[in-house]
């Protein structure tokens, strides 16, 4: 035990050496290696950033609940169609009568897109117009998993009577008030009407798409007046109370609204049943594609980097072939010989993978700076990256490995 630990000691000061002696191509070769561990590490970070927000974002509006949508809202991602033909759109009446019909233990809100690209002013500012305007009922805020930070909901007072009321995002509050100003009963303008602030949102934190913060939320029956158009058309979402009987709710509601839409037992489904989850996950699907393209950068720089490293190390068994051959003068063998090129190629392969992770941390963490999500330490890729260092390592230093232990003393030493 005593003397293969002290052979193992030699061979990795004898590898120190080596790299140390030629600092200037380990150096190089090391941050290629890194290059190609970094982009795999990085891209799969940010991705794993990514569907962490992803699954935050769509799941604010509300955990356990889905929403009726007109069919013909579906989305069409990397060549997936989900739109397939506009169906009728939901009207305010079938989306009141859904409610009265259905008796499931649930709670329920409706709401109707207004605009996304509203600029909302209060005195002497205004926001960029880049603000979502929802009309809503009382019950939507409950459902779509949104809090009040400063004073109320709507009432069903605001909602009967199409009052000029209006709740608003932490960003639209920071845009229009000052940080100490309290924005509850100020008035606003949003479009061509002015609104009471009557409540403000707790924080979201940066969301896909601006999310809550980014919005106003006005009574679905002034939107209904002020924002008219033709064929408006409302969503439900539905939150059943008990998060385990989700998929009864949702077979009970699309029962219930198939009466509502009048169809018959042969006719398909004219609207959309989308979970709170869904289309992230959908869309965290589709990364996959991002995340073989990562694996292809950083296999193909890989092998460009088992390709110099080898270079390196036959390079090195031609410079250093009196010293293989005195080593085998005094006693060494072929094995040993062996050993000390493949652990130096290894070793250089670690070096190179540590900085590679140490630095794909970094750049894929970037992400979730930015998106606001907890800081991601892929542990699988971690070891996946230290693992794939040490096959490049073995990969490209076994073919000099041999060539070195194959050299006959005799010539070694004759060597010039």
């Amino acid at each position: 035990m005593k003397r293969i630990l002290t052979l193992y000691g030699e061979i990795f000061r004898i590898s120190i050496n080596s790299i140390l002696s030629t600092k200037l191509r380990s150096t190089l070769t090391i941050l290629i290696i890194s290059l190609g561990i970094m982009a795999l590490v990085g891209i799969l970070t940010a991705i794993e950033s990514i569907e962490g927000s992803l699954t935050s974002s769509f799941t604010q509006m509300g955990a356990n609940s889905f929403t009726i949508q007109s069919r013909g809202l579906r989305v069409n991602i990397a060549g997936n169609r989900y739109r397939k033909k506009n169906f009728s759109h939901i009207t305010l009446q079938q989306a009141r009568e859904f409610i009265e019909r259905y008796n499931f233990p649930a709670d329920i809100g409706i709401s109707v897109w207004a605009t996304g690209a509203s600029t909302i002013k209060h005195s002497s500012k205004k926001t960029n117009p880049n603000i979502s305007v929802l009309g809503v009922d009382e019950g939507y805020l409950k459902v779509s998993g949104v809090d009040i930070g400063k004073g109320r909901n709507f009432s069903p007072i605001d909602i009967q009577d199409s009052r000029h009321v209006a709740i608003i995002g932490s960003e639209v509050a920071s845009k229009l008030f000052l940080k100490n100003e309290d924005p509850i009963n100020k008035i606003i303008s949003v479009g061509s009407g002015k609104y009471k602030v009557i409540g403000v949102l707790k924080d979201k934190g940066t969301s896909f798409g601006g999310g809550p913060n980014r919005t106003v939320y006005l009574p679905y029956t002034n939107v209904a007046a002020y924002f008219s158009r033709p064929n408006m058309n409302y969503s439900i979402i539905v939150q059943p109370r008990d998060p385990k009987l989700l998929e009864a709710a949702v077979s009970e509601a699309e029962g219930t609204f198939r009466l509502v839409r009048n169809l018959s037992a042969i006719d398909e489904n004219d609207f959309h049943i989308e979970k709170s989850d869904s289309l992230a996950k959908l869309l965290i699907e589709n990364l996959k594609f991002v995340s073989i393209a990562a694996t292809i950068i950083g296999i193909i720089t890989l092998i460009g980097a088992a390709v110099g490293l080898m270079n390196i190390m036959l390079v090195a068994v031609a410079e250093r072939t009196r010293e293989i051959g005195t080593r085998k003068a005094i006693g060494a063998k072929s094995a040993e010989i062996k050993q000390q090129f493949l652990f130096e190629a290894i070793l250089i392969c670690q070096l190179g993978g540590l900085l590679g992770v140490f630095l794909g941390i970094l750049i894929g963490n970037l992400v979730s700076i930015l998106l606001n999500s907890p800081f991601v330490i892929p542990w699988g890729w971690i070891v996946g990256g230290l693992v794939i260092s040490f096959i490049v390592g073995l990969a490209s230093g076994y073919i000099p490995a041999v060539k070195a232990s194959m050299l006959d003393p005799i010539e070694a030493l004759r060597y010039e």
